[in-house]
C-alpha cells in the first residue's frame, strides 16, 4: 500500500454541452403531462439540473423523457413525503438495459443503508462480478452536490454503468501490460496523464500478486485522499457494496466512485473521500489508512452473515471477520459430546470393533443434532459486546502496529499495544455473565479456545487473499482425536474453508478439493470436513512409514455458491499458508507477523483429487513469493518442471499390486486364472494402471460414468485401449461383451439385465454396485470411491447367508474405502485383505523421494538433470532416477508385505491391524531414534544417509554436498525413518531387547571397514 500526493483529481470533468436544449425539451414533456402544477414546472425542472448538483453524465446517458418521469417522480416523493409528515424523502431511479444502465436513489453521506434498493449489491452481482472481458462493464458513481429540495437536505447518489469497449478484448502477454490495449476506450479518453501512469502501476503490480494492491493518494488541492484497489477479476464477489460499508463505518463517505475494467483480467476501483464528520487531517490520513488496510482483510470476506452487525455499526470490519471466523471454528470443534459420552466411552473401550463403530457413529449424531450452524450464529448475533472483548484478546497478541512514516500509530493499534492480559478465569466470568445459558457459554467459550490456540496469522497482514491460522493442536479433545496432529492450519476464503493437518515436523500430502453436488451435500461435507481430513493425514502418516516426511492432508471445501471456483480457492488457500510459512515477509508486499510458534516451518503439498494439474503454479507462486524451498513445495508437477508423474510411471499401482501378487504367491495362486473386480475406471491414475499392469480375468469395473460386467472376463484388448486413452467405460465397445455382459450407465433409468433384473436408476446402481452380488470375483482391487463405501451397515452384504466372503482377496487401492470394523469382519470371514495404509503407498515414496532430489540440487543443476529439455528430452539422470525411484517402491511394499505376513503367521491378528501395529512400531521407533544421541555419532550418520539416499543422487552429487544442502530436520527425518522401518520389518512389532544391537551390528561392521 502506497501513499503519493498529486495535484489532479485523475479524470476530466464530464460536461453536456447541450443541457439547456435537453431541459427544455423535459420542461415540454412535464408541462405536456399535466402532473405538477404550471407555476412549479420551470423551478422543479431547474431545480434538477442546477441545485440538485448531479453529474452532467446522467444527462448525456439518459433521453428527456426519462429525465421528465424523474423530474416529476421526484415531485411526487417529495409532495408524498409532506402530507405524510416525514423527515426525509426517499427516491430511487434506476433504468437498465444491455449496453447501459443508470441507478438514482437518495443517501446520506456516510451512512450505510441497511433497508432500501440495495443497489450497489444488485450493482456488485449483475455488472461487477464478471470473469470474462466480454461480459465487463465499467461504473462512475457520483454525489450530488446539491440537495433534492428546498426542504429536504438529502442528496442523491448516481451510479452510471456502460458495457466496455476494449482497444483489445483478448491481449497477448505483452498488450496486457500495455494500458493503452487492455482499458476501456471512454476510460483512456477521461483518464489525465497522471491516473493513466498510477493505473498502469498498479495494474501491472495486480497481475503479479494473487490478492489486492492497494495505494492511497492525497489530492492537495481538493483536500481529498483517493484510494485505488486493484485485483484479479473473478477472485471476490461483493466487494464494491463492502467497501461501502467500509469506509462509512470509519467516518468517511465518496463524492466520486469509478470501477475500471480491463481485458487482461483486473478491476480497479478509485474511491475519493472526504471527513462525514469533523475530524483533524491526522484522524481523517489514519481512517482512510484503516480503509486501505481494512480493505484487504474485506477482499477475503466481503460477505458474511454477520454483515448487518457491520453495517449498523456494532462491530468493525475486523470484529466482524473475527467473528465469523470463530463461528466456523465453532461448527468444527465445539466440545459438544458431554461427559456422558466420555463415561460410554471409558465403559466401552475394547469390547469389539463393531462397539467402536457405532461409538464413532453416535459421536457423529451428536455433533450434528446439538450445535448446528444456525444455533451457533444466532448466538453470535446477540453478543456483539462480547465479541469486541474476545476480540481485543485476539488483537491484543496478533496486531502489530503499521501506519506510514511520520504518522502516529493509530488509536486502535495504541490501544491494542496498551492492553494487559486477561486471565482465563477473568474471560470465563466475563462470559457467563454475558450468556443466558449453558450453549450460549459453550458457543462463546470456544472464541476463547480459539485464542488461546492460535500461533501466528495473517489477519493483519495489509496485503492478503484469504485468511489462514496456525494452530496448536492442543484445543482438540483427547476422546475425539487420540492421536494429536502436530501442526493445524485453518484457511477462510471467500470461496471456501479449508485446513491442512500433519502428524510430523517434516510432513507431505495431497491436497484435496471438494466438490458438493447440492445443499444436502455441502451441509453434509461441512460437518465432516475436519474429521475427514483428519483421517486421511492419519491414514497418510501411517502409510508414509517407511519415507522421511510424516503424513498431512489439505482439504479445500468450496462454499455452495462457489462450484465452479476450485482453482480460485486453490490459489488463496496456498498463498495464505504461505504468508504464515514465510513469516508474512515477502519484500515489497508483505510484513512481518507475531509468531508465537517460533519456527521455521516448510510444508510439502502434493496432487490429490481436484489439484493434479495445479501443482506447477503453486510451486512457481511459491518461487514468486521467495520461498526458499519452492522446488520442493509441491509434488506431482509436470516434467517441465522435474516432477514425476505418479500416472505415467504407475508409481501407486506399482506397490499396491506388489501386495496382489505377494498374497497370490504365498498362495501359489496364478494370476491369469483369477477373476477380479475393479472400483476406479480406466480413466483414472490407479484404476488405467491397474488394467495396464494386471493379468487376471476382470469381470467387473466401477467407474464415474457406470457399471460395465462380464462374467466371462471384460475383453482385455478393449479395456487397455481406454486405460491408454484414459476414457471411461462409457467409451467402450460394447460389442464386445460376452455373453451375460453388460454396460449401465449413471444416466440410464429401466434397464434390463442378462438375469432380468430390472435397474431403475443407473446411478443408485452405480453407487452401490460393489454391494451386489454381481461384483463377486476372487479378488477386488478398490481403486476409486467415496471414503466408508464399506462398513458396518452394509458389510454384511459382502458375505453369503453360509458365511463365506464375496471376495477372496483385498488389496486397497483407494483411501479409506473400508471401515476397520468392516475390515475385521471380512478378515474373520477368512478373507486375505492388506489395508491401504500398506498397499497405497507408492506414489508417497515416489514424491518424496522428488522432494529429495528437489532440496538437494541448486536451481541450475536442477532444471539440467531433473526437467524437461529445451528438445522435449528428459535427462538421462531423470530416466535412471525414475527407476530407481519405482525400484524402492516394489523393495519398500515387499518388505512391509512379508513383515506382516510373518506377523499374521506369528499372532493370527487380521492384517489390517497388523499394517497399524507395523506403522505405529515405526512412527514409535522413530520418536525414540530422535531422544538418542545416534545422530550426533557422525561415522553412524554419514554410513545410514549413504544407505538410505539414492545411488544416483550420491553418484551425482557425493554425500557431503548433500549434507551441506538438504535441511537438517529433513535428514533426521531420513535417519531415523530409515533405521526404524528397516528395523521393524526385520524384527516385527514385538522384538526382544537385543533385537536392536543385532540389528546395528553390520552397519557398524561397514563403518569400522571404511
Amino acid at each position: 500500500m502506497t501513499t503519493q500526493i498529486i495535484p489532479s483529481d485523475g479524470y476530466s470533468q464530464n460536461i453536456f454541452h447541450n443541457k439547456k436544449e435537453h431541459m427544455d425539451k423535459v420542461i415540454e414533456i412535464v408541462t405536456a403531462q399535466g402532473y405538477i402544477p404550471p407555476n412549479h414546472i420551470n423551478s422543479e425542472v431547474e431545480w434538477f439540473y442546477t441545485n440538485l448538483g448531479i453529474d452532467d453524465l446522467y444527462f448525456s446517458m439518459e433521453e428527456p423523457e426519462i429525465v421528465a418521469e424523474h423530474v416529476v417522480g421526484l415531485y411526487a416523493a417529495e409532495i408524498s413525503a409532506i402530507a405524510s409528515k416525514k423527515e426525509k424523502i426517499n427516491i430511487n431511479f434506476h433504468r437498465e438495459t444491455p449496453e447501459a444502465s443508470v441507478f438514482i436513489h437518495t443517501s446520506v453521506p456516510g451512512i450505510s443503508a441497511i433497508d432500501g434498493p440495495h443497489y450497489e449489491v444488485k450493482i456488485d452481482s449483475d455488472y461487477l462480478d464478471i470473469s470474462t472481458p466480454e461480459c465487463a462493464y465499467r461504473l462512475e458513481s457520483y454525489r450530488s452536490s446539491g440537495t433534492v429540495s428546498q426542504k429536504y437536505k438529502s442528496s442523491v447518489r448516481a451510479y452510471f454503468i456502460n458495457k466496455c469497449d476494449f482497444p483489445v478484448v483478448n491481449p497477448t502477454d505483452e498488450e496486457s501490460r500495455d494500458i493503452t490495449k487492455v482499458a476501456d476506450k471512454t476510460f483512456l479518453a477521461k483518464a489525465t496523464q497522471e491516473t493513466l501512469e498510477q493505473y498502469q502501476s498498479l495494474m501491472n503490480k495486480a497481475i503479479e500478486r494473487a490478492g489486492p494492491v492497494i495505494s492511497i493518494i492525497y489530492n492537495k488541492a481538493t483536500k481529498e485522499h483517493r484510494v485505488l484497489i486493484g485485483y484479479r477479476q473473478g477472485s471476490t464477489n461483493g466487494y464494491f457494496s463492502g467497501i461501502s460499508d467500509l469506509y462509512h463505518y470509519n467516518g468517511l463517505y465518496s463524492k466520486r466512485k469509478f470501477v475500471e475494467q480491463f481485458s487482461n483480467g483486473i478491476t480497479i476501483i478509485s474511491l475519493n473521500f472526504v471527513p462525514a464528520r469533523k475530524m483533524t487531517t491526522d484522524e481523517t490520513i489514519l481512517a482512510v489508512e484503516h480503509v486501505g488496510r481494512e480493505a484487504s482483510l474485506l477482499y477475503c470476506l466481503p460477505k458474511t452473515p454477520l454483515q448487518n452487525l457491520f453495517k449498523k455499526g456494532e462491530l468493525s470490519v475486523q470484529e466482524t471477520v473475527y467473528a465469523f471466523v470463530c463461528s466456523i471454528f465453532a461448527q468444527h470443534f465445539l466440545n459438544r459430546l458431554g461427559s456422558e459420552y466420555t463415561s460410554l466411552v471409558s465403559m466401552l473401550d475394547g469390547s469389539s470393533p463393531e462397539t467402536a463403530e457405532l461409538l464413532s457413529r453416535i459421536k457423529k449424531r451428536l455433533r450434528q443434532e446439538t450445535f448446528t450452524k444456525e444455533t451457533i450464529m444466532d448466538v453470535i448475533m446477540s453478543q456483539s459486546s462480547l465479541i469486541k472483548t474476545l476480540y481485543k484478546e485476539f488483537a491484543r497478541v496478533h496486531h502489530i502496529s503499521h501506519s506510514s512514516p511520520g504518522l502516529k500509530p493509530s488509536l486502535s493499534s495504541q490501544r491494542f499495544a496498551d492492553l494487559k492480559p486477561v486471565s482465563e478465569e477473568k474471560i470465563d466470568v466475563i462470559i457467563r455473565s454475558a450468556v443466558s445459558n449453558n450453549n450460549e457459554y459453550l458457543v462463546m467459550k470456544s472464541f476463547y479456545e480459539f485464542n488461546k490456540n492460535v500461533l501466528k496469522t495473517n489477519f493483519y497482514q495489509p496485503t492478503k487473499v484469504a485468511l489462514s491460522f496456525r494452530m496448536s493442536p492442543d484445543f482438540l479433545p483427547d476422546i475425539e482425536y487420540p492421536i494429536k496432529p502436530f501442526g493445524i492450519f485453518l484457511v477462510i476464503g471467500a470461496e471456501f474453508r479449508g485446513f491442512h493437518v500433519r502428524f510430523q515436523e517434516i510432513a507431505r500430502g495431497g491436497i484435496r478439493i471438494i466438490h458438493s453436488r447440492n445443499s444436502e451435500a455441502y451441509t453434509s461435507n461441512q460437518r465432516s470436513l475436519f474429521d475427514e481430513n483428519y483421517s486421511l493425514a492419519l491414514t497418510q502418516h501411517k502409510k508414509n512409514k517407511d519415507i522421511p516426511e510424516g503424513g498431512s492432508k489439505g482439504t479445500i471445501l468450496l462454499n455452495f455458491e462457489s462450484q465452479d471456483k476450485p482453482f480460485v480457492a486453490f490459489e488463496k488457500y496456498v498463498d495464505s499458508i504461505l504468508d504464515l510459512l514465510l513469516g508474512g515477509q515477502t519484500p515489497g508486499i508483505k510484513e512481518k507477523i507475531v509468531d508465537l510458534y517460533d519456527k521455521p516451518e516448510i510444508l510439502f503439498f502434493g496432487p490429490d483429487e481436484g489439484t493434479a494439474g495445479y501443482m506447477d503454479w503453486a510451486s512457481k507462486h511459491a518461487h514468486h513469493r521467495g520461498a526458499h524451498f519452492w522446488k520442493a513445495f509441491t509434488t506431482g508437477k509436470s516434467q517441465s518442471m522435474g516432477g514425476i508423474p505418479h500416472d505415467k510411471y504407475a508409481m501407486t499401482t506399482n506397490s499396491v499390486h506388489q501386495y496382489v501378487l505377494g498374497i497370490l504367491k504365498k498362495l501359489d495362486i496364478d494370476e491369469t486364472k483369477i477373476t477380479k473386480f475393479q472400483t476406479g475406471g480406466p480413466d483414472g491414475d490407479l484404476g488405467s494402471n491397474e488394467i495396464l499392469i494386471s493379468k487376471d480375468k476382470t469381470t467387473s469395473v466401477v467407474d464415474g460414468s457406470g457399471v460395465l460386467h462380464d462374467p466371462n472376463g471384460i475383453d482385455r484388448s478393449e479395456l487397455t485401449r481406454l486405460a491408454k486413452a484414459r476414457k471411461m467405460i462409457s467409451e467402450f465397445d460394447i460389442s464386445k461383451l460376452g455373453q451375460g455382459g453388460f454396460r449401465v450407465l449413471v444416466e440410464e433409468n429401466n434397464i434390463k439385465l442378462p438375469n432380468g433384473t430390472i435397474v431403475t436408476n443407473g446411478l443408485d446402481f452405480r453407487n452401490n454396485y460393489h454391494t451386489n452380488p454381481l461384483s463377486a470375483a476372487t479378488l477386488f482391487v478398490p481403486c476409486g470411491g467415496r471414503p466408508e463405501s464399506i462398513d458396518v451397515n452394509n458389510v454384511s452384504k459382502l458375505i453369503n447367508s453360509e458365511g463365506v466372503p464375496r471376495f477372496k482377496y483385498v488389496v486397497e487401492g483407494a483411501n479409506l474405502f473400508f471401515t476397520q470394523d468392516a475390515r475385521i469382519r471380512l478378515e474373520n470371514a477368512g478373507v486375505h485383505l492388506i489395508k491401504d495404509a500398506s498397499s497405497n503407498k507408492g506414489g508417497v515414496t515416489s514424491s518424496s523421494l522428488e522432494v529429495l532430489a528437489a532440496l538437494a540440487f541448486s536451481d541450475e543443476e536442477h532444471k539440467e538433470l531433473m526437467c524437461t529439455q529445451p528438445d522435449g528430452s528428459l535427462p538421462q539422470f531423470y530416466q535412471d532416477y525414475v527407476k530407481q525411484v519405482q525400484q524402492r517402491i516394489i523393495q519398500n511394499a515387499n518388505n512391509e508385505f512379508e513383515c506382516i505376513w510373518r506377523e499374521y503367521k506369528r499372532t493370527n491378528k487380521p492384517k489390517c491391524i497388523l499394517t497399524d501395529e507395523v506403522s505405529n512400531a515405526i512412527v514409535s521407533m522413530r520418536s525414540q531414534l530422535e531422544t538418542t544421541n545416534l545422530w550426533e555419532n557422525i561415522p553412524l550418520r554419514i554410513q545410514v544417509l549413504s544407505d538410505a539416499l539414492p545411488k544416483f543422487l550420491l553418484d551425482n552429487l557425493g554425500i557431503e554436498k548433500i549434507i551441506a544442502r538438504v535441511p537438517e530436520s529433513y535428514l533426521k527425518a531420513i535417519f531415523g525413518g530409515y533405521l526404524a522401518s528397516g528395523f521393524i520389518y526385520q524384527y516385527g512389532t514385538e522384538p526382544t531387547q537385543f533385537s536392536f544391537f543385532e540389528y546395528m551390528a553390520p552397519i557398524y561392521t561397514k563403518i569400522a571397514k571404511n
